[in-house]
């Protein structure tokens, strides 16, 4: 039987494991820049900079943190589910937590991920730009994604 997957606001203390929730998703879809960081600077990362600067969500599954979300005021600025805890909805409850408190949502994805871009095309995020990648880090083309609330209200 399956655990139950709870949803919590995470502190400073889990940013080491969000961190790698982080590293074995993006490993998973783009094996061509693994490894460029090393697993003390994701956490460095985590703590200095994300945690700082976003709310911090996470999906925990039998006491395993399994999924993270980080955003702030329109912005998402990661999304990561563990390769094999992917497919079963957990993506989609974290980018509900933020879909519920701003109404409109904004973030750069890899042109290239394609499970990525169907999942945000699939909750109602649609191209707003494109980039070679020359002004990212991995200099890897990317695709601007923005949500709006008042799209998607009945």
């Amino acid at each position: 039987m399956k655990d139950k997957v709870s949803l919590r606001k995470l502190d400073l203390a889990d940013m080491p494991a969000a961190a790698a929730v982080h590293r074995a998703s993006f490993n998973e879809r783009l094996p061509t820049l693994a490894g460029l960081h090393t697993p003390e600077e994701d956490v460095g990362f985590w703590s200095a900079v994300v945690f700082k600067d976003c709310q911090v969500w996470g999906a925990e599954e039998g006491g395993r943190l399994v999924g993270v979300i980080a955003f702030l005021e329109d912005w998402i600025d990661q999304l990561y589910v563990l390769p094999e805890a992917q497919g079963r909805g957990l993506g989609s409850r974290l980018l509900d937590v933020a879909k519920s408190t701003y109404p409109a949502l904004s973030l750069w994805t890899f042109q290239r991920n394609e499970p990525a871009r169907r999942f945000y095309e699939k909750h109602g995020f649609f191209v707003v730009d494109e980039s070679d990648g020359a002004g990212n880090e991995e200099k890897e083309p990317d695709v601007l994604y923005k949500w709006e609330a008042r799209l998607h209200r009945l």
